[in-house]
């Protein structure tokens, strides 16, 4: 049990490839919870990444300058020892639907027996449920590059680079 003058530090870890609107949102919502939130930036293993970690690192920066008790990094390796090397207690994580939570139980219940990490679970704003990364890369390249299509899940910056790195699709 914490006491009051605990400083509890959470870590909010994904991709980022790239950064969501839904993702800010958890962001500025966590930031209210814990004293010190650290967005971690990581690989994941299992999909091909658009932007490198450092790319994705530069996208947020603007997004959480205003917010005091919010950093960011990239790392590899297990999210656990992330954390560890954070000085974090607990992770927070996002939700989006159904399969969202039965997929983060499971990861949390590893953390926790494998890293003494507790989860933290975020519903996802209403406006955000429907909102990944990977859909935003496909509304782009198959809806022909048009930027307005995925201004309104993410900020012009990340549009602008989501355009850069992809080009303009082919019609």
């Amino acid at each position: 049990m914490s006491h009051p003058d605990q400083k509890i530090i959470a870590v909010y870890q994904g991709s980022f490839d790239p950064v969501t609107y839904g993702h800010l949102d958890i962001i500025r919502r966590a930031a209210r919870l814990f004293n010190e939130l650290v967005v971690g930036i990581g690989v994941n293993p299992e999909k091909e990444q658009l932007f490198d970690p450092q790319e994705r690192l530069e996208l947020l920066l603007p997004h959480i300058r205003d917010l005091p008790n919010v950093r960011a990094a990239t790392y590899d390796g297990l999210t656990i020892d992330f954390v560890r090397h954070c000085g974090g207690q607990v992770l927070v994580r996002g939700i989006r639907d159904l399969a969202d939570l039965s997929n983060e139980v499971k990861l949390a219940t590893l953390n926790r027996l494998v890293g003494g990490v507790e989860s933290v679970f975020m519903l996802a704003n209403d406006q955000h449920v429907l909102t990944s990364s990977t859909y935003i890369k496909q509304i782009y390249e198959l809806g022909g590059g048009d930027l307005a299509r995925v201004a309104q899940l993410v900020p012009p910056n990340v549009a602008r680079r989501l355009a850069e790195k992809l080009g303009r699709p082919r019609t």
